[in-house]
């Protein structure tokens, strides 16, 4: 046991042992192998004195031959211990040595016979339950891929509410990356996993669509790391896990995770609501010149009052909005829903603007001064529904930030100095009917766009 324990190549598990057995009593090895994940086991050979032989510690189900007679009994109770959680190993001997070519070549000494059970209880992290119930509730997909017992994982999987059944063994995996994929479908907790495997199980999952986040600490977890869109390490894991790794988690707490989401889905769900607000200006800009250009009109606004309503319906709330938290998950095809809202979206405003333009120019009799106040007004009001709709759901603050919208609004178009810097000259009774109509309707259309493309925005 100590000269398992204090091996430089023991593995996590077997250095736990360090700390129990401390004399080795002077033993020198003839020959040993050291653990890989892949064979599950660590071998050592003594050529001489009480301990002579070869001493094999590893998954039990691995190192014993359940054909031979005398290791049934101890396959059939390092089961019942795996099943309640506890990670199992076996010591088990053999009377003949190891040679140097034996251990080179890693081949399993026969005729081993069990000699001690031994077992080890995980030590669940405190905020592993809450973290995975987190992500549960998120509509995440979880899999627990891990080199132990199936049995053994899936206890503890249930230890932390997953409903996980008895663990699928990873060494019954089809090798088609088809078949595989479809049990990585129907399964949750796999055991026995070789690196290779999982970095196999990972490939299959993207195969299926799904955007694949993966944590681990441990150099067999590397391969799988670099495979997956996220590769999430802690900070005590093997440097080059934590060389493949996308993020490091530097105080090793499970519990970061939620709020790197929420920290993600913050700044891309808020890009995406803001990217409308400005795509939205940059279609009716273009339609606005393009129309009145062909039409030889005169352009609508003082370049001065376009700053004015730029500022209003999109600079400043566009400013608060992407500050805001926003728990909405992404969803591919960002720029296509954001372009089939901001394009018509602008084409509204343009049509508005341009209804009114129309009439006065159809009417006559009227100001440019005012004509122009009109048109100003007109594109806030529906500009600033094409905000209020972008704004939803509504809460406080995103009320309060509308609401200063509108206010700001009326003091540039009532305030003396304010309203004389920015040309404002109220239109006539019948011109602002028609500017109030022309407005209402274009945040009519506004809606009805919102309406019919929601299930679609991803806000």
């Amino acid at each position: 046991m100590t000269w398992f324990g204090a091996d430089p190549n023991a593995n996590a598990t077997a250095r736990c042992l360090a700390a129990r057995f401390t004399d080795d009593s002077g033993l020198r090895p003839v020959s040993s192998v050291p653990f890989a994940s892949v064979r599950k086991w660590s071998a050592v050979s003594f050529g001489e004195g009480a301990v002579s032989g070869v001493w094999v510690l590893g998954a039990p189900e691995l190192v014993l031959k359940a054909t031979t007679p005398g290791n049934t009994d101890a396959l059939a109770r390092a089961a019942r211990l795996a099943s309640t959680g506890f990670r199992t190993l076996v010591l088990a001997h053999a009377s003949e040595p190891m040679t140097s070519r034996e251990a080179a070549a890693g081949s399993l000494p026969a005729e081993l016979a069990p000699s001690v059970l031994l077992t080890f209880r995980e030590k669940v992290r405190p905020d592993a339950a809450e973290t995975l119930a987190y992500f549960g509730n998120q509509g995440v997909e979880l899999r627990i891929f891990s080199g132990d017992d199936p049995r053994t994982v899936a206890a503890v999987a249930r230890e932390v509410g997953l409903d996980s059944g008895d663990g699928y063994d990873a060494r019954d995996l089809p090798a088609d990356p088809e078949l595989m994929a479809e049990v990585l479908e129907n399964h949750m907790v796999f055991g026995r996993v070789s690196p290779a495997q999982k970095r196999e199980m990972v490939s299959a999952l993207r195969s299926r669509g799904h955007v694949v986040a993966m944590t681990g600490d441990g150099v067999n977890d590397a391969l799988a790391l670099k495979e997956a869109d996220i590769g999430i390490a802690m900070n005590s894991a093997a440097p080059a896990t934590k060389a493949v790794a996308r993020l490091v988690l530097l105080d090793g707490r499970f519990d970061r995770l939620p709020g790197v989401v929420a920290e993600g889905r913050r700044v891309i769900a808020n890009i995406e609501r803001v990217s409308m607000l400005f795509l939205a200006k940059t279609a009716y800009a273009v339609a606005l010149s393009v129309v009145f250009g062909a039409l030889l009109w005169g352009f609508p606004f003082l370049p001065r009052q376009l700053s004015a309503t730029d500022g209003i319906t999109i600079g400043i709330p566009a400013f608060f909005l992407a500050l805001m938290p926003n728990t909405r998950r992404y969803k591919p095809g960002f720029l296509r829903r954001s372009l089939g809202f901001a394009v018509p979206a602008g084409l509204i405003i343009t049509a508005a603007v341009l209804a009114l333009n129309a009439y006065a120019a159809i009417v006559g009799g009227h100001k440019q001064d005012t004509v122009r106040t009109g048109s100003v007004i007109v594109l806030a009001l529906v500009a600033l529904w094409v905000l209020v709709v972008l704004s939803r759901p509504m809460n406080a603050w995103r009320i309060l930030i509308v609401g200063a919208m509108y206010a700001v609004l009326l003091l540039l178009l009532t305030t003396p100095f304010v309203a004389d810097f920015f040309g404002v000259a109220w239109p006539a009774p019948e011109l602002a009917n028609v500017v109030f109509f022309a407005a209402l309707g274009g945040c009519i259309g506004v809606e009805v766009l919102f309406q019919f493309r929601r299930s679609r925005l991803n806000i």
